[in-house]
């Protein structure tokens, strides 16, 4: 089951990076790591850097994706973040935080998400 899971979040976050770049984003980083944890994928659009979150289902029967990026989820993804910022000397930058839903091969980009 863990696996079909990677495999099903590994193929939601190929079809949110095919609609970032094909709506002119530049993905710089897919699955950036560090010592706290992950961002899905972090891209530039214009003046901004983008940090998104990927979330597919196949049905609403949990809910939706999005209220999968709770309270918690969303501190973790800043923290990853800010350390991002500071290790590659991006702290100029104007910064973003978007979820990308994936339901039913249907896509939801939610801009300033949090």
């Amino acid at each position: 089951m863990k696996k079909l899971n990677l495999i099903k979040g590994q193929l939601g976050e190929d079809l949110a990076t095919k609609y970032l770049k094909k709506k002119r984003y530049k993905v710089i980083y897919r699955n950036y790591k560090n010592k706290i944890g992950e961002i899905d994928i972090i891209a530039e659009w214009k003046d901004l850097l983008i940090f998104v979150e990927v979330k597919s289902r196949s049905s609403k029967l949990y809910g939706l994706p999005c209220e999968a990026v709770d309270e918690k989820k969303q501190a973790k993804i800043k923290k990853v973040a800010q350390v991002f910022l500071f290790d590659k000397k991006y702290q100029d930058k104007q910064i973003r935080f978007d979820v990308i839903e994936i339901l039913e091969d249907q896509i939801n980009h939610i801009e300033n998400a949090f």
